[in-house]
């Protein structure tokens, strides 16, 4: 297309620029605003659109007087034929956010955010597929059972750099680790050391360590022998022990998880050497529980018990997604149970619902194992410590260390 040098004139180069912007919006244009016009640039533009005045600094062009005033030239050929080509920006909006759409539809369904729903609060869109798909291997590699930093990022990633200080993939980690943990993500390095040994990373082989009770491993090995010894009384495990052990065989087809050491004492003091095989996770399960749990045949079932709040839910996935376990007494009718079983209320306590007064359950993300417990924590507004329901606990361990003693009653 030839366009005349007229309408190439540097004082009309304002119009042009004008209309470019405003074509490029990918909207329907049927006028265009021109600021700024110098006196020359006033001339130009009278000239262009035959008026019989100057137009002022500033004047709103209607685009059809403008396709008249060009002699059947196409407005949106001269504008790119003078100005350079068009953009559609409403085109573009639309293509990022499919594409958002589509990240974010990818890292919902990714099995490890299945696994671990409190991860859904990473900002994957700003992240984008690449480096998010880098995180998540990171993050179902860990807990790293003690290996150094280098050598988890060299297994994932292939780079023994990768996860350096400073980099977006250690940054997006970290951050990942935070949301899971539900502390503030960490600043400074001596808080980054800490979170890193937290997730199993260059931990101390011999603090880091799992309460145990009711083990009595077959085999030869050096911690299956202690254990025999200690004829299954509360023991605690070293994740160094935990290296030197091939796997622990035990005879029983259950091995029961709770979440807080209470638990497990009340059941050793209710069954002494009785007990059956238990693991208490403290918490936040750290490299040793990990690699405990797993250490266990395939044949042997994990049951996992804990805190009915928002930290002990995530604490569930968490240990759940790294060892196969199951849920045990973690639905949402346990919940509601629970909560129907709690101490009345005092006449003093100002509470209409008739329960007594607890703590709520904070931050609450959904439970992968029962879409309904989550609301229901969030509906009731209230906390239920694993504690509080010890009994239920202690009557299923009764029926799995002899179904028919009948020595204690099972819940209902």
């Amino acid at each position: 297309m030839t366009v005349p040098d007229r309408l190439r004139a540097r004082e009309l180069r304002p119009v042009w620029l004008a209309l470019h912007e405003r074509l490029s919006s990918g909207r329907p244009v049927s006028r265009v605003r021109v600021t700024g016009l110098a006196d020359g640039q006033q001339a130009a533009v009278a000239d262009l659109l035959g008026l019989d005045r100057y137009p002022g600094a500033s004047i709103t062009i209607e685009v059809s007087r403008l396709a008249a005033a060009l002699g059947g030239l196409d407005v949106r050929a001269v504008t790119e034929e003078i100005a350079g080509p068009l953009g559609d920006r409403r085109r573009r909006r639309e293509e990022r956010e499919r594409e958002r759409t589509a990240l974010a539809a990818w890292f919902a369904a990714h099995p490890v955010v299945v696994a671990e729903p409190a991860l859904l609060a990473l900002p994957a869109a700003r992240a984008g597929r690449d480096l998010m798909e880098r995180a998540l291997a990171v993050l179902a590699a860990l807990p790293a059972a003690g290996r150094p930093l280098a050598a988890v990022a060299a297994d994932v990633t292939g780079d023994p750099h990768a996860l350096d200080d400073g980099t977006r993939l250690s940054s997006l980690v970290l951050k990942a680790l935070s949301t899971l943990y539900d502390v503030p993500a960490p600043e400074g390095a001596q808080a980054r050391r800490a979170l890193w040994e937290r997730a199993g990373v260059a931990c101390d082989a011999l603090s880091t360590t799992a309460l145990v009770a009711g083990l009595r491993p077959d085999g030869d090995e050096p911690l299956a022998r202690a254990l025999r010894v200690w004829d299954g009384r509360a023991s605690v495990i070293t994740l160094a022990q935990l290296h030197d052990t091939q796997g622990l065989r035990v005879r029983e087809r259950v091995v029961w998880v709770v979440e807080n050491p209470t638990v497990l004492a009340l059941a050793e003091q209710r069954f002494g050497g009785d007990c059956p095989p238990m693991v208490c996770t403290s918490g936040w399960p750290n490299s040793a529980v990990i690699r405990l749990l797993r250490a266990f045949p395939r044949d042997v079932g994990l049951r996992y018990h804990g805190d009915f709040d928002g930290e002990g839910l995530r604490i569930a996935a968490y240990t759940m997604a790294k060892t196969g376990a199951e849920p045990w007494r973690m639905s949402a009718d346990d919940y509601l149970r629970a909560l129907a079983g709690r101490p009345p209320s005092g006449p003093s306590s100002g509470s209409s619902s008739g329960l007594s007064p607890g703590p709520t359950p904070g931050r609450v993300t959904d439970a992968p194992w029962d879409p309904g417990l989550a609301p229901a924590l969030r509906s009731h507004g209230l906390a239920v410590p694993e504690e509080l329901v010890a009994e239920c606990l202690l009557a299923d361990l009764a029926a799995a260390v002899s179904p028919r003693s009948g020595r204690s009653r099972r819940c209902r």
